[in-house]
């Protein structure tokens, strides 16, 4: 199956309240371990690539080739997005649509909110022109993940319903008390501004830093329309700990692919478990 964009699955998710993992890829064990998971859970997915991470694996050219040959190896049949995760600049996010990805963040919440809303529509313009659906972000999410650093800063639901208005994005990321990284403490999401936002912003919305969220909190957060939910730091601690464990019971191994395939099998259980806690299994 060919890659598709965010806007039909996050729909139909919307729709008949489940969310769709986005899963972080770091590597080629990443892109196998995530595919494999939803090829057995019979779920869409979206593959994020930040901008370090797509640095690091090659480029953007790069990750699509790796993504279509080894959709192709596997024989994959389920929906799969190729998302830039917060793209910072307009060239960040056109580089990301002409290699092939098939959705992008523009994350200019940073800005001024008026500086937010023209970024985010020229943004909108190329994407949209080539089929590309698009996330853009009210607030700030707190923590840090791959470079990507903020204090906690509520979305304001007047500015996340003028945002949609006026920029025609296809979800929305409104900053609600979650965080990159692993929480300190309990999280603590704003539910009350999520359902204002709900009701006034009319597309899907993304829960960023979904690691360590209680699946109470999960289901509640789905109820309000979150039809997408983003993992990366979980998938990296449950590696870490395999490989970890593999080299401390070998402390002369020294095949790679001997302590990265038990790690790759770790990422499928923690993204299969996942998919199901979203409700995304046997949805595609």
């Amino acid at each position: 199956m060919p890659l598709v964009s965010m806007k039909e699955m996050l729909d139909t998710a919307n729709e008949k309240r489940y969310a769709v993992g986005q899963f972080n890829i770091n590597n080629l064990e990443y892109i196998q371990a995530i595919l494999q998971a939803a090829e057995d859970e019979k779920s869409p997915v979206i593959l994020g690539v930040s901008e370090g991470a797509g640095k690091y694996m090659g480029g953007y050219s790069v990750v699509v080739a790796m993504v279509d040959a080894t959709m192709k190896a596997q024989g994959t049949t389920v929906p799969v997005a190729i998302h830039l995760d917060h793209g910072q600049t307009f060239e960040s996010c056109a580089k990301a649509i002409h290699a092939g990805f098939t959705s992008v963040m523009i994350d200019a919440s940073h800005h001024p909110f008026e500086e937010n809303i023209a970024l985010t529509s020229k943004v909108v313009e190329l994407a949209h022109f080539h089929g590309v659906s698009v996330e853009a972000e009210v607030g700030t999410v707190g923590g840090t993940e791959d470079g990507v650093t903020g204090g906690i800063m509520y979305a304001d639901t007047a500015e996340c319903k003028e945002l949609v208005e006026r920029t025609g994005i296809d979800c929305l990321a409104p900053a609600l008390g979650s965080v990159h990284g692993a929480y300190e403490g309990e999280p603590n999401l704003g539910f009350k501004e999520m359902e204002e936002i709900n009701v006034v912003a009319g597309v899907p919305l993304v829960l960023h830093g979904g690691t360590g969220i209680p699946t109470a909190d999960i289901k509640k957060a789905i109820s309000y329309g979150t039809s997408k939910i983003n993992v990366n730091t979980e998938n990296q601690i449950q590696q870490t700990q395999k490989v970890r464990d593999v080299l401390a019971a070998n402390p002369d191994m020294i095949d790679p692919r001997k302590y990265l395939g038990p790690s790759r099998d770790a990422i499928k259980a923690t993204v299969s478990g996942k998919m199901r806690e979203f409700g995304s299994s046997n949805q595609a």
